[in-house]
């Protein structure tokens, strides 16, 4: 049986999900996409920012590098 309204084997419906799809995976901003900054990045930033001090830096480093090596990761 011949169907006239078949739009090159895929019903209307289709189409319109595959093209909202992909205007979805490309319309996405980039900053979504990346992996978020570890907690070490972010003292850094505030570091360098002058949010807070060398010392309360220095403090906040240690107390992350001792949880670092408590927890055993890996870099």
């Amino acid at each position: 049986m011949w169907y006239y309204n078949d739009y090159w084997g895929m019903n209307f419906i289709w189409w319109i999900i595959w093209i909202l799809f992909l205007i979805w995976i490309f319309a996405t901003p980039w900053g979504y996409r990346r992996t978020r900054d570890t907690s070490y990045d972010i003292l850094r930033k505030r570091f360098a920012s002058g949010e807070i001090t060398k010392e309360e830096y220095e403090e906040k480093k240690a107390i992350l590098e001792k949880d670092f090596k408590k927890n055993n990761y890996t870099a």
